[in-house]
């Protein structure tokens, strides 16, 4: 039986912190990949209540869409377009501020304002991207960076 999650508040760093250790009990003994990256996704959708949270995997040259909390998503998406095509492509996390600014951005949803993606990778390729999406602009910094690269980092592809 799973334990509850302890959402806390505090500092964006601070809830990072506490969320880490819930994030690695949760994954360390379940070594199906779909089940641990759906809890992620409901543990970070939990904590800090962002419009979308999810994961998009690699399959047959496309970004497919995996785990996620939020509504309805694009399904698919090519290499080298929108935010999660180019941070794939890129193989670097990218920090949107204002999803209207970016060029080709595929508005699954018109609540996003803001986003970042951050890839995941397993023998220096890129497997997945972790997708967030907030309705707010702006919203996503160098801490989030810092925690969702830790994060991607944990999980076993």
């Amino acid at each position: 039986m799973a334990e509850e999650l302890v959402t806390v508040t505090g500092t964006k760093q601070e809830q990072y912190e506490a969320l880490l250790p819930q994030v690695e009990a949760l994954i360390a003994h379940e070594p199906d990949l779909v089940a641990n990256l759906a809890n992620v996704t409901a543990a970070l959708s939990a904590q800090f209540g962002w419009l979308w949270t999810g994961f998009y995997l690699v399959k047959d040259g496309m970004l497919v869409l995996g785990p996620f909390q939020g509504p309805i998503a694009c399904t698919r998406i090519a290499k080298g377009k929108g935010v999660c095509g180019t941070a794939w492509e890129q193989a670097a996390t990218l920090i949107v501020p204002d999803v209207e600014l970016f060029p080709g951005h595929i508005a699954c949803s018109s609540l996003s304002r803001s986003e970042i993606v951050v890839p995941v990778f397993r023998n220096n390729e890129v497997v997945a991207v972790l997708d967030i999406d907030s309705r707010t602009p702006g919203h996503f910094d160098e801490t989030d960076r810092h925690y969702l690269e830790r994060i991607a980092a944990m999980l076993r592809f």
